[in-house]
């Protein structure tokens, strides 16, 4: 089985690593509370999405 001649570097594996990240999801506010909500989605506070009631509280 082949094993690497020289230790590799931490400068060279964290540069390897640079795209190897979490992604922050697209927050917007709702438009009739105002909390933070995902984007398409129904808020979980009020019930609204797009200025209509879908969830009755």
């Amino acid at each position: 089985m082949a094993v690497p001649f020289r230790k590799t570097s931490k400068s060279r594996r964290d540069k390897r690593r640079t795209h190897f990240k979490l992604v922050v999801p697209g927050m917007v506010k709702c438009e009739n509370c105002g909390e933070s909500k995902l984007s398409h989605r129904v808020c979980g506070t009020c019930g609204h999405y797009k200025s209509r009631e879908i969830i009755k509280q």
